[in-house]
């Protein structure tokens, strides 16, 4: 599982002008999973199944 800024240069993820992130394969909005337990928050695609992790 790559980063969010990782995925960001790579192209697999673009934001738009509102910081909303986006997939760049399917174009769906990346939705949030957050464990308590764990430090940062996982982002993933509903779409494709793609996660990246935020930490911060």
């Amino acid at each position: 599982m790559d980063s969010v800024r990782k995925g960001l240069r790579a192209g697999d993820i673009e934001k738009d002008t509102y910081e909303r992130l986006t997939c760049a394969d399917c174009g769906e909005e990346l939705g949030t999973k957050n464990d308590p337990d764990e430090l940062g928050t996982v982002r993933f695609c509903p779409g494709c199944g793609s996660e990246w992790k935020k930490v911060g």
